[in-house]
């Protein structure tokens, strides 16, 4: 490709909404545009990109086994009402109708599409196991879209789907899913890690994330110092600490706080450990009745140590809180506890609560907690003398660093990282929901064992951006580069001698297969190597008058901080042996 017959539209400056390296650079960089919130054109150089990262998954996908169909974007709303979906998922799913009123639903993942293939056309034990793919556009409606391809609503997104006749064949198939996905990862040559991590919406109770690591990602990841135990923050263990709970040591004390709300403001006004200190959390249920009226509700109380924050997908799945649940309003607290937020305790309650304890805070002694009388706070505070044992001891906080890890081996550390891929293991979740059955040798009907995983096609090379940049630009890794080597002749438009060897260069490599892009455009060196910088092509060869003169050009990685100078026959042969590298 020569430059002057490709479309480059670089910018100087970012745009003011771009809040991420990624996005920032992105758009400076002419491979993306935005057309509306979440919603971006892929420019011609990102496409680029895109198609690579298309190329490297479907090649993975195909070695696996896995075999490419591509389903609708606009599906039946009464498809997604067989599996409960419709009604459950939340704004987060787009709900149209079309001219006959009927509902439809632009996908966000297509389990119901892929479920209902399944039961039309997978009779028997004897096709399975089965695994269809498709890199298809999604629709997510975000409440609030940012960070450009990081958090978009509009994406593209590599889903497969796997069929299986029983659990073991189900769980082969996640495994072999899992190589494939440590295979594609691979070969972009990102730093990443493979962490345990909750379901969500897709459902299950096996599941894995691949995160790149960079200090900019939204998500936090925690592993083990000593061992390969990871996971991401929703769903690490916070291990209950080494009993038992100490004996009581203090007497119970209404102790004065005045305009000290928070657990950091009265420990350092009692000078105490933050880590005596307990903070209440009040939750709230409803029941509904058929015309969801609430008919009455249910108020909570979680107790966690000062230092620590609740984990709310851990809270999720408390028994009876795991239907769902809110935060209490302020009329309801007052009710329960007489008194606003920020004084807020156990002890002397105006009606009763279910009273949930953090594990850490069910072997604690001598604790501080709210008196629910504003500027009084309660020291001392021990279970069984002054308050009765809590009705549920469970893991509700986020993990800390330093915490042990829950395998026992080492402790937890923290670092930050960016989803870009997600495996699962379902089960019979969608084929019990929409009825989807094969004849076991048996010849009885059974439920199809099933997974599904993702990769965020167009999220991957935002968070391969945010791993790979420095203050000039993008720097792609070879995989995954819009063009692998640039030709960078200056004065090629004044100089024969120049223009031969970079056209002759270019002919070189491209008989090669080299994915070479010559700069024909006459600019002028600055403007020519701040544009192939920002765009980040990992390999550049600059032919002027001078260095041929001397029988030399330049060569010069997009990380190596000067340029190389190599006999201009050898060239060639040199830039190949970079790549092969």
């Amino acid at each position: 490709m020569k430059a002057s017959q490709f479309y480059i539209n670089t910018l100087k400056e970012a745009p003011a909404d771009a809040e991420v390296v990624s996005h920032q650079l992105m758009t400076r960089a002419g491979m993306i545009k935005k057309l509306g919130a979440g919603v971006y054109t892929y420019m011609p150089m990102g496409l680029r990109v895109i198609r690579k990262v298309e190329a490297i998954v479907r090649e993975e996908m195909n070695r696996a086994g896995a075999v490419e169909c591509v389903m609708p974007v606009v599906q039946p709303g009464e498809l997604w009402s067989e599996s409960g979906r419709f009604q459950t998922m939340g704004p987060e799913l787009l709900r149209v109708k079309d001219r006959h009123e009927r509902d439809f639903v632009i996908q966000p993942t297509s389990e119901e599409a892929v479920t209902d293939i399944a039961r039309q056309d997978l009779r028997s034990y004897k096709q399975l196991p089965k695994n269809l793919y498709q890199i298809q556009t999604k629709f997510r409606d975000e409440r609030r879209p940012r960070f450009g391809l990081m958090r978009g609503r509009e994406f593209v997104m590599k889903d497969a789907y796997s069929f299986d006749r029983d659990e073991a064949g189900a769980k082969a198939s996640y495994q072999a899913m899992a190589k494939a996905y440590r295979a594609i990862f691979d070969r972009f040559g990102l730093t990443y890690r493979a962490v345990s991590a909750d379901s969500g919406a897709i459902g299950g109770d096996l599941s894995e994330e691949f995160q790149v690591i960079a200090s900019t990602g939204e998500d936090a990841i925690v592993y083990s110092t000593g061992s390969d135990y990871a996971a991401n923050m929703e769903k690490a263990e916070a291990l209950a600490p080494a009993g038992p709970r100490p004996a009581a040591t203090q007497a119970l004390t209404r102790t004065p706080t005045p305009g000290k709300s928070t657990c950091a403001d009265v420990a350092e006004l009692l000078q105490l450990p933050l880590t005596q200190t307990v903070k209440s959390l009040v939750l709230a249920t409803d029941e509904l009745n058929e015309q969801g009226e609430i008919v009455k509700s249910q108020v909570w109380l979680l107790l966690l140590r000062g230092d620590h924050d609740m984990n709310e997908i851990k809270v999720s799945k408390v028994p009876g809180l795991d239907k769902g649940f809110r935060f209490a309003t302020v009329p309801e607290i007052l009710a329960h506890f007489g008194t606003k937020p920020g004084y807020l305790g156990p002890i002397g309650l105006k009606q009763p609560v279910k009273l949930v304890a953090d594990r850490e805070v069910a072997l604690m002694a001598d604790w501080v907690c709210g008196a629910n009388e504003e500027d009084l706070h309660l020291t001392g505070v021990n279970w069984g003398r002054d308050l009765p044992e809590p009705d549920l001891v469970v893991d509700i906080r986020n993990v800390v660093a330093g915490d042990a890890a829950p395998d026992g081996k080492g402790q937890l550390a923290i670092e930050r990282g960016i989803e870009i891929g997600h495996i699962f293991y379902l089960g019979t979740k969608y084929s019990v929901a929409m009825n989807a059955t094969f004849l076991a040798e048996d010849g009885k009907p059974r439920h199809f064992e099933m997974g599904c995983y993702g990769i965020g096609i167009t999220r991957l090379p935002a968070a391969a951006i945010e791993q790979n940049h420095d203050e000039r630009g993008i720097i792609w890794p070879d995989a995954l580069a819009p063009f692998t080597v640039v030709i960078c002749p200056v004065g090629m438009d004044r100089s024969e001698a120049v223009k031969a060897a970079a056209e002759a260069l270019y002919a070189d490599l491209l008989a090669a297969g080299v994915d070479v892009i010559l700069d024909d455009r006459g600019e002028r060196p600055g403007a020519m190597f701040a544009d192939w910088e920002l765009i980040g092509v990992p390999h550049r060869v600059t032919i002027g008058d001078k260095s041929l003169k001397e029988g030399q050009v330049e060569y010069q990685h997009r990380r190596d901080g000067e340029a190389t100078k190599v006999p201009a026959g050898d060239i060639a042969a040199f830039v190949k042996g970079r790549l092969l590298a």
